[in-house]
């Protein structure tokens, strides 16, 4: 069993910058697939980014790409979301996921853990 555990959600305004952590429980971190999601109110969850078990490769929804960064230590069992020129769109609630794979992972449906998520909202 895997518990994952976000935090670093706040208010930011338009064109700041948020970085959001992820812990994880369980000696087994080196062998997840890591990914973050982000539900906005009235929508479905939404890909926002993946990594690889080692962090060799990543991904990212085109909305997010070229702002966002994906980062994980391995050694500190934790993973990271730099989300840089924020959005009002990009107001969220940003949840960690991960799942035993050593490939990337991009649907939601296919991750088997989950963080209770956290709240980023960025004003106009």
């Amino acid at each position: 069993q895997v518990q994952l555990v976000e935090s670093g959600g706040g208010l930011v305004q338009a064109g700041g910058s948020l970085r959001l952590s992820c812990a994880a429980s369980g000696r087994t971190f080196g062998s997840l697939a890591m990914g973050w999601f982000r539900q906005a109110p009235g929508k479905g969850r939404e890909f926002v980014a993946a990594a690889t078990w080692d962090g060799s490769s990543t991904y990212y929804s085109g909305s997010v790409k070229g702002r966002f960064t994906i980062s994980r230590d391995n050694a500190k069992n934790t993973q990271s979301l730099q989300m840089n020129s924020l959005k009002p769109e990009d107001t969220a609630v940003y949840y960690c996921a991960a799942v035993r794979s050593f490939q990337l992972v991009l649907t939601a449906a296919d991750y088997d853990y989950w963080g209770q998520g956290t709240q980023v909202t960025v004003s106009s």
